[in-house]
Order: structure tokens, then sequence, then C-alpha cells
């Protein structure tokens, strides 16, 4: 499956959730590309909208290769295997943990004037983002949401790599998503537009949800 854009993707989306329509239920889309997907999520749904917070943790040669991811709550989820593999040293990866926890802060103090996030107990959370391929930031986020307590999570996705799809469903109570690929290469190939997402239309979105 080819989504036009991630608005038209969220939109596809929001079908497949009309059941968490309701006051209890809150979308938390990660930045950036998925909270273009989750703005026409909550939209469609009518439920409010907010943001959580994930970094991957880039190989040093090879950023786009992920070795781990960070967010909110001191949250760390680290590939050791792959860590080993690269024959990488605790100061290599501490150094690029620190790194991206600067744009991690960043972003928090942005996009939420630096708001720390309250208890979710009681509410339903939809956490959105524009696709699933190894799965290491929507964990390190779901990690950080169970520390708010919400009733349940429920991880929602335009795509998400088959193989990884079994993992996520271990840690929420369910996965909603459009297609699985068997061999995702990148998310970008479901999409025709996948342009970068700006800190201003971020921040525009956030504005009207």
């Amino acid at each position: 499956m080819v989504f036009k854009d991630r608005a038209d993707a969220g939109k596809k989306l929001a079908r497949l959730l009309k059941k968490y329509a309701g006051l209890s239920s809150v979308v938390f889309a990660l930045p950036r590309g998925g909270v273009v997907v989750g703005h026409r999520v909550a939209t469609k749904l009518g439920i409010p909208m907010d943001i959580i917070v994930a970094r991957k943790i880039g190989a040093p040669q090879n950023p786009e290769l992920g070795i781990g991811a960070i967010s909110e709550n001191r949250i760390q989820v680290l590939d050791t295997e792959m860590i080993r593999g690269l024959d990488l040293s605790k100061n290599d990866v501490a150094r690029i943990i620190r790194k991206e926890t600067l744009e991690l802060n960043r972003r928090i103090k942005v996009y939420r004037k630096g708001r720390q996030l309250k208890s979710l107990k009681g509410k339903t959370v939809l956490l959105v983002d524009d696709g699933i391929a190894t799965g290491g930031t929507a964990k390190a986020a779901i990690l950080s949401l169970q520390k708010l307590r919400p009733d349940r999570i429920v991880c929602a996705v335009p795509v998400c790599a088959l193989d990884t799809a079994q993992e996520i469903r271990n840690i929420v109570s369910a996965l909603v998503c459009l297609d699985y690929p068997k061999d995702l290469q990148a998310i970008g190939f479901y999409y025709k537009d996948f342009k970068e997402v700006t800190d201003r239309e971020v921040l525009g979105l956030l504005e009207t949800a």
C-alpha cells in the first residue's frame, strides 16, 4: 500500500480507530512525521492530541542504522547485539546518547514549551507515528508512556515491518496498522510524498489539535 502523503495515511488509519473515539482517548504523536498522521487521526476521531518525544540512536558511521532509542522519562532501549557487532564501546554509545538527548530536550522545549507530561490514568492512549521499521523508537515511546499509567496503549501506524509487529504487540494493548510489509527497507517507500516535516509545521498542527 502506498499513501499519497502523511495526511492521507492518517485519514485511512483513522477509519480503523473509530471505536477509540471518546473522552477517555488521546492521541500521542511522535514528532515530527507522526504529528501529521496523528493530527488527522485526532481530528477525525474528535479527540485531543499531544506529543511524546523519542529519538533513534544511530550508529556512528551510519546514523540511519539504529542501535537503540531514547525517550522521555529517561527511557533507553539499546540493541546490545548490534552494538557488540559494530564493536562500539560504552563511551561511543554514551556520546551518541548525549547528543540525541540534547535534541530530545530541545523538541520538548519547542513543542511543549517544556511542559512535563502528567498522569494518564483512566486514558486510552493512541500512539501514532508515520511507520515502524525496526521498532526501537516506538518501543522507547511506549515504555515512556507506560510510566504515566494509562489504562491501555494502542500503537497505530500506517505501515509496520512484519517481523517487528509481534514485538510491538507484546508491549501494547493492540497494534493497529494498514500494511505489514515482509521486507520493509524504508518507511518513505510507502509514501508518494515523504518530505521532511519542519518544526513550524509541527507547531502549527499542535496549535489546532
